[in-house]
């Protein structure tokens, strides 16, 4: 039984070692994410500009199939206190009423134009068409883009706009407020903000020593300078993730962009229910398996070890424990053995406390719900990592995303050439 011992003491070395490091990333994790709310700056530290001679906004508003939304939408828009702008309302091909509401709102608002973008072409995602025909036709000098499920404060955009000319800059995003419509939702976006919130803080796409840039496809002001420089919508038109590729250019071509918390100001539906839930999150690692495919499925083997092996670790653990007077014969290693085992189970749940609290802080603070809702985190971690697999798994697929009603293949998410 020597044999036994020192195989099964040899496991429970392996299996100290790896909770550990993933013990010290979700505290990294969690370290770095309350430095992210403490530091990152807020739209209201500017006072809203009230005068003549501001710049033109042009409000680009693709809608896609958004009878629900767009209403709330275009209201909070329509009333928006900056004195200069237009809301361009671009129907995506819309199967729906969505074109319909749109229409009334053109013919009662003088500030509101509304078309149809029509059929895609290939070799384009259908939101970054619709974007792009809305900049065909946008006058302004500045150019908001924002999604048709937002619902904004009728400051925002002098809020915004003040922000971004005292701090001369070139482009701004908006973090949202991020409304959870289903339970699903509430339990599994704290899981994946946390990691998100670490990659694309404030902190790291305010810092011009970094090259992180990030847009909120829910708002973002560019100017048209940089949009045209950058080489508009048309430079990400096979990208499914185009708000975060577009940001990205900007920050790496030098343009100065700033990150701003804005969750007072803007709300946004990050999924509608359990369907557009998966496929959101299919749809995040689609594009980056298309780029980088080993990459990848290290980065989801990583990220399914940080969020899973605590919570299945710990059932294990607890049954060695309880298991070990019968298994153990060797007196001399049952001391050692016994010692190991509680280590194990006091940093397995040392690992899963850090981990319900990060997503504690998550739905309290980024999601502003209940954080009871990070009791049930492993269910949540448990969709994202099945999401993950299931979008490598069908990558090669000829639909292997299915995003707004249509179907795309790998090769439809690759980089363009310009």
């Amino acid at each position: 039984m020597v044999g036994l011992d020192s195989i099964l003491t040899i496991i429970i070395l392996i299996l100290l070692a790896i909770n550990l490091g993933i013990f010290g990333m979700w505290v990294y994790l969690l370290v770095y994410m309350i430095k992210s709310f403490r530091q990152s700056p807020t739209l209201d530290c500017f006072n809203k500009i009230l005068r003549q001679g501001l710049p033109k906004i042009s409000v680009i508003l693709p809608a896609r199939n958004e009878e629900k939304y767009i209403s709330k939408c275009l209201d909070s828009l329509i009333h928006q206190d900056y004195p200069n702008f237009e809301i361009i309302v671009i129907n995506d091909s819309s199967d729906d009423r969505t074109w319909d509401i749109i229409q009334k709102y053109a013919s009662s608002c003088q500030a509101v134009t509304a078309f149809n973008a029509g059929p895609k072409p290939e070799g384009w995602a259908g939101k970054n068409w619709a974007c792009y025909q809305g900049y065909l036709k946008a006058n302004g000098d500045l150019f908001l883009f924002t999604d048709a499920d937002t619902v904004h404060s009728s400051s925002i955009m002098s809020l915004a706009t003040a922000y971004m000319l005292n701090q001369k800059l070139d482009a701004i995003t908006v973090i949202p407020k991020l409304i959870c419509k289903d339970f699903w939702t509430k339990i599994t976006l704290p899981v994946l903000s946390t990691f998100l919130h670490t990659r694309f803080s404030a902190l790291r796409v305010n810092s011009p020593k970094l090259k992180t840039g990030y847009f909120f496809g829910s708002f973002y002001i560019i100017s048209r300078t940089t949009y045209e420089s950058i080489g508009t919508h048309k430079s990400v038109r096979q990208e499914l993730v185009e708000d975060g590729a577009l940001g990205a250019k900007v920050k790496r071509q030098n343009f100065s962009i700033k990150m701003v918390r804005g969750e007072r100001h803007i709300e946004a539906i990050w999924a509608h229910d359990l369907e557009t839930l998966w496929h959101a999150l299919r749809r995040l690692m689609i594009p980056l398996y298309s780029q980088n495919n080993h990459k990848t499925i290290m980065m989801i083997t990583a990220l399914i070890f940080l969020l899973l092996e605590p919570f299945l670790l710990l059932p294990f653990s607890i049954w060695l424990s309880l298991l070990q007077s019968t298994i153990l014969q060797t007196p001399a290693l049952t001391n050692s053995f016994h010692s190991l085992i509680d280590i194990l189970i006091f940093t397995n749940i040392s690992t899963v406390i850090v981990i319900l609290v990060n997503n504690a802080i998550q739905s309290k603070f980024a999601i502003f719900q209940n954080p009871i809702y990070a009791v049930a985190c492993p269910i949540g971690a448990a969709i994202v990592s099945a999401s993950f697999i299931s979008a490598v798994i069908d990558a090669r697929k000829k639909d292997a995303i299915s995003w707004r009603g249509r179907q795309y293949t790998i090769e439809d998410s690759q980089h363009p050439l310009n």
